[in-house]
């Protein structure tokens, strides 16, 4: 797992994959948020811009809601579900390598581990060693970057996206109604536009990219997206077509 531009990690550091792995779920997490913000946003202001009344409002905003939601968690467990899938996959090539070939399998460790720096020497002993102690969490390790007790889950994943999508959802419901009508909309466009620039900071943060240029990003395109549905929605209801 990829470790670069994460804030305060070394590949060397005790538990590194750990970490690594905890803030790669928390950069879905506010990729998650963010799309609820958007897309709700965009629906429920699209429609007030045909309509100021409550009741179609919130129907559309809840049905956005329910829909990105399970949307996202189906996309993620699909995606989710590959990526296990070829892991275990992987994880049963080596297994059967390992019974068939143990000979070329050690001598293809001690060859990774001399490729790293290593003597032949030390490096055969190391793969000795290692492959006495648990010689397919050493295989998967060296090889495949891969430990088979961290298999991804997509019942987590597509769990996890689902509630993060739902959280980002919620600001834009209550921003467009809970306030008077006459300043739903314009109260909508900051609020959402102060969320979308505090997540895009925070997914810079994660990832180690500059934070002001990742809030500007987000926050014109969540503009553009706004700005886009609250004109086709006033178009349709000053037509009449709504």
């Amino acid at each position: 797992m990829d470790t670069v531009g994460a804030p305060g990690l070394h590949q060397n550091e005790p538990h590194g994959n750990d970490i690594a792995h905890r803030l790669n779920w928390l950069r879905a997490g506010v990729l998650g948020a963010n799309d609820g913000i958007v897309s709700v946003a965009a629906i429920v202001v699209g429609v007030a811009g045909a309509t100021t009344q409550t009741g179609p409002i919130l129907i559309a905003g809840a049905a956005g809601v329910v829909g990105g939601a399970i949307s996202m968690a189906l996309g993620e467990y699909v995606s989710v579900s590959s990526q296990s899938d070829s892991q275990k996959a992987l994880i049963e090539k080596e297994r059967r390598e390992l019974e068939e070939e143990p000979e070329e399998e050690l001598a293809e460790l001690t060859a990774i581990y001399q490729s790293k720096g290593l003597s032949q020497d030390t490096a055969q002993a190391v793969a000795r060693e290692l492959t006495a102690h648990d010689a397919l969490s050493a295989h998967l390790a060296a090889e495949l970057n891969i430990d088979q007790e961290d298999i991804v889950s997509p019942w987590h994943a597509a769990i996890a996206s689902a509630i993060a999508f739902v959280a980002g959802a919620v600001l834009p419901m209550l921003a467009i109604l809970l306030p008077p009508e006459n300043i739903r909309v314009p109260l909508t466009f900051a609020a959402v536009l102060v969320a979308l620039a505090a997540t895009g900071s925070v997914g810079a943060w994660i990832g180690g990219s500059s934070k002001a240029k990742a809030a500007v990003r987000v926050v014109i395109g969540g503009a553009l997206a706004l700005a886009a549905t609250f004109a086709i929605g006033s178009l349709l209801g000053a037509t009449g077509v709504v």
